[in-house]
């Protein structure tokens, strides 16, 4: 039974994903209204993720040395910060002030990161992987909150379509402020703030962590790129907005319900394996895209997307947690995450030019390449590794 901690966990991450998917939801659509130039567009989202990648490597070494709980709780407050900035910037139409709160969210959503790694920490080891995957699985009631809120919220201010989702926003991060003053979080041991461990140079020497970022980098660079497409080229073919919300619903279900079975997938099968047929699953999604552009093959395509961004995600964090000490675990936990959401913002900036330029189809074959390097990383590690007890042995 994993503690109740992991549980409270679970809970912080649904609320911090309902918050993450009601963003992915409007922020395009607003870019698209108050953009200055339609290559902007896509510029709040690209923040946002360039606000998740430069705060994961300080927030992880600053719960090193503070301890998760206030780390937790200086995120949410960042968060709450930039939903209220973004409630003015949509009031006063001000696109430079969207993009700066969006900036600020993606901070508060990078620190949230760290909650699978608290789940660990708050656990036996034997049980890591199913407790990584329950906190990921809060993302279900995500699913049902996220696109549901974006739609609900369109209502509360008749002024402006999207500033509701806002209001709502500065309650989720208010509450989830309450959720973690009430966890009894660990604090950090004399192991971990122990100085020294090995370089980041001496760490990049083993495969199994290259693995791990390649894979982990990749999925989800790709699952940002081709979901933050999704709004804009089901727009253009002329879907309804509450078609549009359902297909994201949908997708950040296949992203998230999976979750309850993958940690017992990786202990009965291994970890590479479920790697690989996530990256499998994201070949799949390519495939669909290239035959229709149908509700059906939306939904299609964006589930199998969302369920291969579930293998890989919680398949490289469950790898990676076997690369280090307790003293290098804030550096490599930063350092990947810092790689992973680079991934994501580059995902998310290249999103509007890649579905200007190519078009649905084409900005989905160019996945192709970057999918084929994660599988061949992980294979990689895998005979290096039997490599390495052979030569032991």
């Amino acid at each position: 039974m994993l503690p109740l901690t992991v549980w409270g966990l679970a809970l912080g991450q649904a609320l911090l994903i309902s918050g993450n998917i009601l963003l992915v939801s409007v922020t395009a659509l607003i870019g698209q209204q108050i953009a200055p130039s339609p290559a902007l567009i896509t510029l709040p989202v690209a923040l946002q993720f360039l606000g998740l990648m430069g705060v994961t490597l300080p927030a992880a070494l600053l719960m090193r040395w503070l301890g998760r709980k206030i780390g937790f709780l200086l995120g949410n407050i960042i968060g709450v910060s930039g939903a209220f900035l973004a409630y003015n910037a949509l009031a006063m139409e001000s696109f430079a002030l969207f993009c700066l709160s969006t900036f600020l969210l993606g901070m508060a959503i990078g620190v949230g990161q760290q909650y699978r790694f608290a789940a660990v920490e708050a656990c036996q080891p034997s049980q890591s992987a199913r407790a990584i995957a329950l906190v990921m699985g809060g993302g279900v009631l995500a699913a049902i909150l996220g696109p549901n809120l974006a739609v609900w919220s369109r209502g509360f201010f008749p002024s402006s379509e999207f500033i509701g989702a806002f209001a709502v926003l500065i309650g989720l991060y208010i509450f989830t402020m309450l959720l973690i003053v009430s966890l009894p979080l660990k604090k950090p041991s004399a192991a971990e703030q122990k100085k020294g461990g090995r370089s980041y140079l001496e760490l990049l020497r083993q495969p199994i962590l290259i693995a791990a970022v390649t894979s982990g980098s990749i999925g989800y660079g790709i699952m940002v790129l081709v979901m933050t497409a999704t709004p804009l080229a089901m727009k253009s073919i002329g879907y309804e907005f509450s078609d549009i919300a359902s297909i994201i619903q949908w997708h950040v279900l296949g992203m998230f319900l999976p979750s309850f079975i993958t940690g017992r997938l990786i202990t009965r099968f291994g970890t590479v394996p479920i790697i690989q047929l996530g990256c499998a699953l994201l070949l799949f999604c390519v495939l669909v895209a290239q035959l229709g552009t149908s509700y059906w093959f939306f939904w299609v395509a964006l589930v199998a997307l969302g369920v291969g961004w579930n293998f890989t995600f919680i398949g490289a964090t469950s790898l990676l947690t076997l690369t280090y000490l307790p003293n290098e675990k804030a550096k490599v936990q930063g350092m990947n995450d810092f790689l992973v959401f680079g991934f994501s913002a580059a995902g998310a900036l290249l999103a509007g030019h890649l579905q200007h330029w190519l078009g649905w189809e084409m900005l989905n074959l160019v996945m192709l390449p970057a999918i084929g390097l994660a599988m061949w990383a992980v294979w990689y590690s895998r005979r290096s590794h039997k490599r390495s007890l052979a030569t032991t042995a």
